[in-house]
């Protein structure tokens, strides 16, 4: 059986993933101790509110090198919405830029859409090449609540990063797969049959 940490950082629907998650068959573990966050199989770094304060949270608990260190030692790690975000270089809320982890090229902004926040189901463009949305059909909606996204889609092509995409006014990142380092703009446990299958391929890949 396979292990899952679901890093608490004061950040995020704890409880909501880690019933999602535990779904899938998984060894499901909430915390805040890095020690399993660093040894477990996979890691699912969640997230809600402002980019910010989860930077900062990361910051406190000092959980970015072991993010870091998962991901350069090829070990699997999910970002959750805000969990998403903060993977990339730096998000800008409100005129206010604040760095990330850097793990993903880019800069995470406001959405340039009529309606802000973005919230309700939607559907998602998958590329060829995605292991984490294969064979899901061209109609399958998942559930997304945010007002920043990731819409630098060039910049993570050009790292080798496989994108899809999803539109609210403009295209964003709605999942990004790049080696070890998986993320989902929308939120999984909150997504019905499409988040579980999505959550049940990527712990089979642990």
């Amino acid at each position: 059986m396979s292990t899952v940490v679901i890093l608490d950082y004061g950040s995020g629907n704890l409880r909501s993933a880690e019933r999602a998650v535990a779904r899938t068959g998984a060894d499901v573990t909430v915390t805040d101790d890095l020690a399993a966050a660093a040894a477990a199989d996979g890691l699912v770094v969640p997230g809600v509110g402002a980019y910010a304060a989860c930077m900062a949270g990361i910051e406190k608990l000092g959980a970015g090198p072991v993010i870091a260190e998962r991901v350069a030692a090829g070990r699997p790690v999910l970002g959750i919405c805000v969990g998403m975000q903060i993977l990339f270089e730096t998000g800008v809320e409100h005129g206010v830029e604040t760095r990330g982890l850097g793990l993903l090229p880019g800069a995470v902004t406001r959405l340039t859409a009529r309606r802000i926040p973005h919230m309700g189901w939607n559907t998602v463009s998958v590329p060829e090449g995605s292991v984490l949305l294969r064979g899901i059909a061209p109609d399958t909606r998942f559930y997304f609540v945010h007002s920043y996204g990731a819409s630098q889609l060039d910049a993570l092509t050009r790292a080798g990063a496989t994108v899809t995409t999803a539109a609210h006014d403009e295209p964003f990142a709605a999942v990004v797969e790049h080696g070890p380092l998986s993320a989902a703009q929308f939120h999984p446990e909150k997504s019905a049959n499409a988040g579980y299958a999505l959550l049940r391929t990527w712990v089979a890949g642990l």
